[in-house]
């Protein structure tokens, strides 16, 4: 069974935001992702200073069965992305949600998105 951390906030398409201090946002794909994908062997993630829409598929994961887009889970500004899972990509199967892919500064409100249980809905219906 897939972890789903109680604290984080879910996309159909399986990413995870976490809202910071700072009013930023750390994104980075669930458990149930890196699962379905098997070893993940590179990342392609947007370049810092990029501005996102959202839903707009901004990074790319490859693993050994496929490759996958990356949504941005909400509009807004790429202000770093997280070069130690370029360089070891397979730390997203490790732990997923310790292993961020970018963050953003959101244009706006930041967007209601899954909590928990639904996005364990979402999954279960998979």
């Amino acid at each position: 069974m897939s972890k789903v951390p109680a604290e984080l906030q879910y996309t159909p398409s399986h990413e995870w935001l976490r809202r910071e201090a700072d009013g930023t946002a750390t994104i980075g794909v669930t458990d149930h992702a890196q699962e379905a994908l098997g070893d993940i062997v590179f990342l392609e993630l947007p370049e810092t200073g990029r501005v996102l829409a959202a839903e707009e598929a901004c990074a790319v994961v490859e693993s050994v069965k496929a490759a996958s887009d990356i949504y941005a889970p909400l509009a807004g500004e790429v202000i770093a992305v997280n070069q130690s899972v370029i360089d070891a990509p397979e730390s997203v199967n490790t732990d997923a949600y310790a292993a961020w892919l970018f963050r953003l500064r959101p244009a706006g409100d930041i967007p209601k998105l899954l909590d928990a249980a639904a996005y364990q809905a979402v999954i279960a219906e998979e």
